[in-house]
């Protein structure tokens, strides 16, 4: 059974910083892409961020670029969001996801439970 566990979510003032992990079992994740969405309450789930296989490529979200990274470290089954200069807009449960195949094509098949980050302001 596949599983996904985000963790590094955290309170943090605006500006501040937050790496968050997620760590996978049941797959291997070395040869799927990967993604992060996060979802504010009272709005729909969005996307983030993901990244290939291999890491040679990536995408934002408007709204995060330039202040996030994704990153992934395939030897230890774990995917990383790196987040700096965290706004109040910010806020939300972040979720890891995996795609179902090695490149960046939005099929998104197994998800985790979720990670609290909230920025105050």
């Amino acid at each position: 059974q596949v599983q996904l566990v985000e963790s590094g979510g955290g309170l943090v003032q605006a500006g501040g910083s937050l790496r968050l992990s997620c760590a996978a079992s049941g797959r291997t994740i070395s040869t799927y892409a990967m993604g992060w969405f996060r979802q504010a309450p009272g709005k729909e789930r969005e996307f983030v961020a993901a990244i290939t296989w291999n890491g040679g490529s990536t995408n934002y979200a408007g709204s995060v670029k330039g202040r996030f990274t994704i990153s992934r470290d395939n030897a230890k089954n774990t995917l990383y969001l790196q987040m700096n200069n965290l706004r109040p807009e910010d806020t939300a449960v972040y979720y890891c996801t995996s795609d179902q195949t090695p490149w960046i094509a939005g099929h998104y098949d197994y998800w985790g439970q979720g990670t609290q980050v909230t920025v105050s302001s």
